[in-house]
């Protein structure tokens, strides 16, 4: 009886120590979904750089304070956006982390939270003062 135990012991490692992965379609999948991604994003960003040169280029006259003061302050919305991302995202993971008392969660939120704070501390005070050099320096 015991060494009927023992075989089905080693007959049940063995089937699950020599089992294939089941998907492995999937990590192919990922990595040229990844690629695609990264060419979207280098297409549009090349995309909206040319447009941007186009549309000044057309105008003649560039109005330079106006467009700094423009993307500056979209520059500070942008990051104040990620930085709230974070920082909500960081919470979630801080609760998660309470709830299942789970200490690697709980370091994780604090470290998202504390990451995205620091994002819209960096747009409050940063971007303006790099709006001031870039009006200055024209």
């Amino acid at each position: 009886m015991e060494n009927m135990n023992i075989t089905a012991v080693e007959t049940a490692t063995e089937t699950t120590t020599t089992s294939a992965p089941k998907h492995k379609w999937l990590s192919k999948l990922t990595r040229g979904a990844k690629k695609a991604t990264m060419f979207a994003t280098v297409a549009g960003v090349m995309a909206s750089t040319c447009a941007t040169q186009a549309f000044a280029a057309g105008t003649g006259e560039v109005d330079t304070s106006s467009f700094i003061t423009t993307a500056c302050t979209v520059l500070k919305s942008v990051i104040c956006l990620i930085g709230g991302g974070v920082s909500l995202w960081g919470v979630v993971n801080l609760l998660e982390g309470y709830g299942n008392d789970n200490p690697g969660a709980k370091s994780q939120g604090m470290k998202q939270l504390m990451a995205g704070l620091g994002l819209i501390l960096l747009a409050v005070i940063l971007v303006p003062v790099l709006e001031s050099m870039m009006t200055g320096a024209v």
